[in-house]
C-alpha cells in the first residue's frame, strides 16, 4: 500500500487544536518493565521472610497468625506498593524508568489513585496468578500494547525516549528566487502544511514512483494559495512555498516584536513629569 500522510493514530489533539503526537510503549518494553518490578516486589517479598522467618519459629506464635501474616503481607508487596509508587510517583515505577516509560491516562495526562488501584487489583490475576499470560494474550489482541487493567482504568503506557533530531533548514531553490520575490503565497491550511512538511523530511525514503505522485498531489492543492504557479518540479515547488512562508511569518513575527519593543517604554513607563513613589 502506498504511503499516506494522514493524521498519526497516536496524535492528541488538544483544546487549542494543538497535536502531540503520543508514542505508546511496544510490546517488549512494556513488558521488560514488567518483568523488572516483578522480580522486585516479589523478591522485596521473599528477601523480607528469610530475615523474618528465623525469628518467627522460635517465637511461640501460632501457624494461623503465620498464615495470615504471610498473607497480608504478600497483598502489600504485590498491590500495595505497587499501588502506592504508582500514585506518588503519576505513573512510574523502577521498571518503566528503565525501559523509559510511564503510565498515563488516554487523554495523555497523569493518573491518579483510582488509575494505579484498578491496576494493581487487575495486575493480581493477569501478571501474578498468569505469571502475565493473561497480560500479553489482551496486549497482543489490544491497540497501544494495553493489558486489561489498561482498558478498565482507560490508561497506557507511554514511551517517553524520544530522540530529538533538529532538521536542516533549506531555502528557497535557486532558481525559485526571482519568483520567490514577488509570488503571492496565501497561508497554507495547518493540514496540508504539516503534510507537506512531511513530506519533504521524508521523501529522500520513499520510492521515486511514491515520491513523484505525492509531490504532484500536494502541489495540485498548495497552488490554490499561490499566484502565480512556477514551471517547475513538484518537489521544488513545494520546498520554495515552504520556505516563503516560513521566511514571510518570520519576518512578520519579528515585525510584530519590534512594535511591541518600541511600545514597551510608553506601556510601562510614567507620564511626564510624574513623581515616583
Amino acid at each position: 500500500m502506498a504511503e499516506t500522510y494522514d493524521e498519526p493514530q497516536n496524535q492528541l489533539v488538544t483544546g487549542e487544536a494543538v497535536a502531540l503526537d503520543l508514542r505508546p510503549a511496544g510490546f517488549v518494553l512494556r513488558a521488560a518493565g514488567t518483568i523488572i518490578d516483578w522480580l522486585l516486589y516479589l523478591g522485596a517479598y521473599i528477601l523480607a521472610w528469610v530475615l523474618v522467618l528465623p525469628s518467627l519459629l522460635t517465637s511461640d506464635i501460632d501457624e494461623g497468625a503465620v498464615q495470615i501474616l504471610a498473607i497480608s503481607s504478600l497483598v502489600v508487596a504485590i498491590v500495595v506498593i505497587p499501588v502506592a509508587v504508582e500514585t506518588l510517583s503519576k505513573g512510574k515505577s523502577l521498571g518503566k524508568l528503565a525501559v523509559g516509560a510511564r503510565i498515563v491516562r488516554d487523554d495523555g495526562g497523569a493518573i491518579g489513585f483510582r488509575h494505579a488501584f484498578i491496576r494493581g487489583m487487575t495486575g493480581v490475576l493477569e501478571i501474578y496468578l498468569t505469571f502475565g499470560g493473561f497480560a500479553a494474550i489482551v496486549g497482543f489482541l489490544g491497540t497501544r500494547s494495553k493489558r486489561l487493567g489498561d482498558l478498565i482504568a482507560g490508561t497506557y503506557s507511554q514511551y517517553e525516549r524520544v530522540s530529538h533530531k533538529d532538521r536542516p533548514v533549506f531555502g528557497v531553490p535557486l532558481e525559485l528566487h526571482a519568483w520567490s520575490l514577488t509570488a503571492d503565497v496565501a497561508r497554507l491550511p495547518d493540514a496540508l502544511a504539516r503534510r507537506i512538511a512531511q513530506y519533504l523530511g521524508q521523501a529522500n525514503g520513499l520510492t521515486p514512483a511514491t515520491r513523484d505522485r505525492l509531490g504532484r498531489e500536494l502541489a495540485s492543492e498548495a497552488s490554490a494559495y499561490v499566484s502565480p504557479v512556477p514551471h517547475t518540479s513538484a518537489e521544488l515547488f513545494l520546498a520554495a512555498v515552504s520556505a516563503v512562508r516560513r521566511d514571510r511569518e518570520a519576518a512578520a513575527l519579528a515585525l510584530e516584536q519590534r512594535g511591541l519593543d518600541a511600545l514597551q517604554p510608553i506601556l510601562t513607563g510614567m507620564p511626564h513629569q510624574f513623581p515616583r513613589r
